[in-house]
């Protein structure tokens, strides 16, 4: 990518995250990222090219973050719930609540490229989760994930209000782990 088009994309992601998607205009994206409007398209084509653009980046840090937090762990166990950790992390710095979740509330059409983006993501969090279940031994590993999925987007939604639920939604999630790995009498 061009030096323009860093810019361009880092202009957007902060217009897009703290404003909304449909919010913001590529006539704004562009002055803020001190380009015309001619290069913001010579760069992506459309804006729903760059809506795509800081989605992907984005998944790719989360991404990141959460297969550090789990290859960080000591256990197979406290692997399933290293996204929790993660989260805690991302949040530090993210904290209007999960883009992807804006994403697919502002972009509701399915065959929008953002939207495809968006949903992709829920779904690899999903499958790590199953993924990271199986190999601790979990009792009914794709249930374990689903509860353990509807946990995570729980607290990712309630981190920006008072009544951050992170902690209690990290705690909830090792006792269902713990609960999952437990021999059976």
């Amino acid at each position: 990518m061009t030096p323009a088009g860093r810019r361009i994309v880092a202009a957007a992601e902060e217009l897009f995250y703290n404003r909304g998607i449909t919010a913001v205009g590529v006539d704004l994206i562009a002055e803020r990222s001190g380009v015309t409007k001619r290069t913001l398209y010579n760069q992506f084509g459309s804006k729903d090219r760059l809506v795509a653009t800081y989605l992907t980046g984005r998944d790719q840090r989360w991404r990141s973050l959460v297969r550090a937090a789990v290859d960080a762990s000591n256990t197979p166990a406290e692997a399933v719930t290293a996204p929790f950790e993660a989260l805690r992390t991302w949040s530090e710095t993210n904290t209007r609540g999960c883009a992807f979740i804006n994403a697919l509330a502002e972009l509701p059409d399915p065959s929008h490229p953002a939207h495809r983006i968006a949903a992709n993501q829920k779904l690899w969090l999903l499958n790590l989760f199953e993924e990271l279940a199986t190999t601790a031994g979990c009792s009914h590993p794709a249930t374990l994930a689903t509860q353990l999925l509807v946990l995570h987007e729980g607290a990712v939604a309630t981190r920006p209000l008072s009544f951050d639920s992170l902690p209690e939604s990290t705690d909830l999630a090792r006792v269902l782990v713990q609960a999952s790995t437990s021999p059976r009498r």
